[in-house]
């Protein structure tokens, strides 16, 4: 589970035997963290990489912890500066990611995002400061691997950038301007267009939907225009369909699903269906067996047939969700803002199975390895399924 919303950052886990419902005590354990924060851990090779600020001591905190039994392997820290954000944020927001030689973490501060990596040891090997304005809402985009490069979006609302580094260096492989509307906290994402090009998806207000080259950065194709709110969920794949939303803590939310472009031929993309109703403004959306759950921030989860957009339920559940869901065998699991661990069946047949209490507040996303699934609150990090 290698970086935010894990492969691919589609939000499925092949984990076994996690199961429906459960209290914090049966837990494999529960470890107090050194930090706080909303990021989501990564997994690799039996270790568990979670990151938190402590804004008292102005420090920002890379922990390693064993699977096993949730002992601490190592941790690292560095000054971060506090600046002001939206009260639902925090400082830190942003999930790292590992491609099982080195982990990159993102530090968000007022004037710039600083991406620096470190080997699964702790050691440090190198850091790149990206000099621009962090909205008010705060930090939160997440970087990702593509091979030997790190990605990242930095769609700002002043000195927006994307950007490629190489992995071993850090070295800037490429750097390119974009539009300054509003932030964006939208993590890429892998795909091959019908052309059999492959490259990378971004979701912006700015740019609407973009396929980037990530060995050149050139833009392949865009659909601009079709998001007039931020875009806050991360970019998905369903059924061939690229899938975004937009939306604001007022309302007006919507998503689109854009028939991709076609990069040897020229073609630009298609708008396939727009859909209006209870949509998701910060939750990312789950694909599954030509279903697409939208898990909305106010607790309506709405299923609908991925292709059409035709709907199939919609319900409420129980609370507030910043964090995304997961699918593990069959189960859409989600924690609400209270850490409520709302479970429910990810079939055409709406069916809510558990509500577990975490006994504390989350806006993370679990992370699923193995047979385990690791949920994050506040401050503190929970196994669950071991046993």
């Amino acid at each position: 589970w290698t970086r935010f919303r894990g492969p691919n950052g589609t939000g499925i886990g092949l984990a076994k035997g996690i199961p429906s419902k459960f209290t914090v005590d049966d837990a494999d354990w529960r470890v107090a963290l050194k930090g706080e924060g909303h990021s989501s851990p990564v997994l690799w090779g039996g270790r568990v990489f979670v990151t938190g600020s402590n804004r008292a001591k102005g420090t920002f905190i890379v922990q390693c912890l064993r699977a096993k039994d949730g002992s601490e392997a190592w941790s690292v820290s560095r000054p971060q500066k506090s600046y002001r954000m939206h009260q639902f944020n925090h400082l830190t927001s942003s999930t790292p990611a590992t491609d099982g030689k080195q982990l990159v973490v993102l530090v968000s501060e007022p004037d710039a995002h600083t991406v620096f990596a470190v080997d699964l040891e702790g050691k440090k090997l190198w850091e790149r400061k990206f000099e621009t304005i962090i909205s008010n809402h705060g930090g939160g985009v997440s970087p990702i691997f593509y091979g030997d490069r790190v990605i990242l979006a930095g769609d700002e609302e002043s000195r927006s950038f994307l950007t490629a580094l190489d992995a071993a260096s850090g070295n800037v492989l490429w750097k390119t301007d974009r539009a300054n509307v509003k932030t964006a906290f939208s993590t890429p994402c892998r795909f091959v267009d019908p052309s059999g090009t492959e490259g990378l998806l971004f979701n912006s207000m700015a740019h609407g939907i973009t396929f980037v080259d990530p060995s050149t950065g050139k833009t392949l194709w865009e659909q601009s225009g079709l998001f007039d709110k931020r875009t806050v969920s991360s970019c998905l794949v369903a059924d061939g369909l690229l899938i975004g939303t937009c939306g604001s803590g007022q309302g007006g939310n919507y998503l689109v699903a854009l028939k991709p472009g076609h990069a040897t031929k020229g073609a630009s993309p298609i708008l396939a269906y727009k859909l209006r109703r209870s949509i998701p403004y910060v939750p990312t959306s789950v694909a599954r067996d030509g279903l697409l759950f939208l898990w909305g921030d106010a607790g309506i989860v709405t299923c609908v047939r991925a292709k059409s957009g035709d709907l199939v339920w919609q319900e409420r559940v129980e609370g507030r969700f910043f964090g995304s869901p997961v699918w593990v065998e069959g189960r859409l699991f989600c924690i609400s803002t209270t850490g409520k661990v709302v479970v429910i069946s990810a079939a055409e047949k709406f069916k809510q199975i558990a509500v577990n209490d975490l006994g504390e507040a989350s806006n993370a996303t679990p992370a699923l390895g193995a047979d385990r699934m690791y949920l994050r609150t506040l401050g503190h990090l929970v196994s669950l399924g071991g046993k």
